[in-house]
């Protein structure tokens, strides 16, 4: 089996493995897609309400004290919010899932514009999820941080095998 790369000239069919490898990543991306469509449509209907009472009524029902730490960073967060122009949200929104449902596009297809896209905006992520894990380190930062490495270094090793190979393409 042949697939095309972004230039449409033939390509090399991946193995199994490799295939089931880029499928489940391009799987993960489109969930973050989804997931963050859902969260855009949930932090759009709460803006026609006020969303520090909105936060702080969750703290209270909770049982959680307003003034600890992700309590805190939730009123802040929420307060930023409210501030922030509607449009850029929404732009903000757009692209971040456009990128998403590409980078699940692309892998999903085998395009080597995929794997680029995928390598470089999980490799923009890593400096800020090291400096998270330097100053505020927990179990789930460092999960998040070891797959997003495990994935980009993944990408990574693939394309730098389709390049040694001269099986590139276009990007």
């Amino acid at each position: 089996m042949t697939m095309t790369d972004s230039g449409g000239g033939p390509a090399p069919a991946l193995s199994t493995g490799n295939r089931r490898a880029m499928r489940s990543i391009a799987v993960f991306e489109g969930v973050k897609g989804v997931l963050a469509i859902a969260a855009a449509l949930g932090l759009f209907s709460l803006l026609h309400h006020d969303l520090h009472h909105v936060a702080a009524t969750l703290i209270g029902h909770f049982g959680l004290s307003p003034g600890d730490h992700y309590p805190s960073l939730l009123l802040h967060y929420a307060d930023l919010v409210e501030d922030t122009n509607r449009r850029t949200l929404a732009l903000l929104a757009i692209a971040y899932v456009a990128v998403r449902f590409a980078e699940a596009y692309g892998l999903w297809h085998e395009r080597i514009w995929g794997q680029w896209l995928a390598a470089f905006s999980g490799a923009i992520y890593v400096p800020f999820e090291l400096e998270h894990m330097v100053f505020k380190p927990t179990i789930v930062g460092g999960v998040v941080l070891f797959a997003n490495v495990a994935i980009v270094t993944y990408l990574g090793v693939e394309l730098w095998r389709e390049r040694k190979a001269g099986r590139s393409g276009s990007v």
